[in-house]
């Protein structure tokens, strides 16, 4: 017999589709975990799941010795939100009950807010993947992004491979980090973004100008995180716009940019962001990239939360509803 799961769902950010919440549910359950919290989601308070006060205790809950540990802790969608709780979380006690629990805390989007200042201000390691309304509650799932999922946080190392889009090949070590750009960008110079430096940034948006993705790459720039990389790893830009005044401006002028104004190598291609097929990326674990030029780019780490205490088999999930 198969060890099932315990997911607490958590809703940090905005409210979610009911429907998209009960395929979720329903399909993890069937695969035989034990779902928590799924009527978070459908709290609404203005643009938000629920109140501050109860946006923020869900995740405090993690501090608290009474509660048990589930085994991952997965928020329900993104939107905005978690700047709001950041200066209220309990991070010593969170920090002191997660070290060494295996506990797997994921999501994306916002969640880049939550998973930087966990690392900064707890040092826990936490992932950059899949949420359940839109990966585990869609009309469809992605076998790709649902078999990454349980594939890296069952194994204590990785490795991830994917067509690149570099200038030069490259064979460098380094923290890896990121998530989504505005929300990174949000925190700069604020004690809610970890030490970066000699690190690998990942990095993916949605629904961006071009000009404001530059202009968020000279954020980077000037606050002098770019430069102070190993490695820069451009994931998924969905939906962004292009600029009226001029059609030739586009995602690709503004990459072409951006390896133009700093050292730090670029690579480009990285399968990840607010796309249907992810990969799953630990945030603020040790990390080798190797690429290229012009070809196949090599991610390993390793030393991430995971679970390989529990048989796989518990977690293999229907990919349409």
């Amino acid at each position: 017999m198969t060890q099932p799961l315990t997911i607490q769902l958590i809703s940090p950010s905005g409210f979610a589709d009911p429907q998209a919440i009960q395929r979720g549910v329903q399909r993890l359950e069937r695969a035989g975990h034990r779902v928590l919290g799924a009527d978070s989601g459908l709290r609404r308070y203005m643009r938000f799941a629920g109140n501050d006060a109860e946006r923020l205790d869900e995740i405090n809950r993690l501090a608290d010795p009474g509660v048990p540990l589930p085994d991952i802790v997965m928020a329900i969608r993104g939107g905005y939100g978690i700047h709001r709780l950041l200066p209220h979380l309990e991070y010593a006690a969170i920090g002191k009950r997660l070290q060494g629990s295996g506990c797997v805390l994921v999501g994306h989007s916002d969640f880049t807010a939550l998973s930087l200042a966990l690392r900064a201000r707890a040092g826990i390691i936490s992932f950059a993947g899949p949420m359940l309304a839109y990966d585990f509650g869609g009309t469809s799932t992605s076998s790709f992004t649902i078999d990454h999922f349980w594939n890296t946080i069952r194994t204590p190392s990785r490795r991830v491979r994917w067509a690149a889009k570099a200038e030069q090949d490259l064979d460098t070590h380094g923290m890896l980090w990121g998530g989504n750009l505005a929300v990174l960008c949000s925190l700069l110079g604020s004690p809610y973004l970890p030490d970066t430096d000699n690190g690998i940034l990942f990095l993916e948006d949605v629904f961006e100008p071009v000009y404001r993705i530059e202009r968020m790459f000279y954020q980077l720039k000037l606050s002098g995180v770019l430069d102070r990389q190993r490695a820069i790893v451009l994931g998924d830009f969905s939906g962004y716009r292009g600029d009226e005044y001029d059609p030739a401006y586009d995602l690709r002028a503004v990459i072409s940019h951006l390896r133009g104004m700093t050292d730090t190598p670029v690579v480009g291609g990285l399968p990840f962001g607010h796309c249907r097929d992810k990969i799953t990326l630990p945030v603020g674990t040790r990390a080798r990239l190797r690429v290229a030029a012009g070809g196949q780019a090599d991610l390993a780490f390793a030393g991430h939360p995971h679970l390989a205490a529990v048989d796989a088999d518990a977690r293999q999930m229907p990919q349409t509803s």
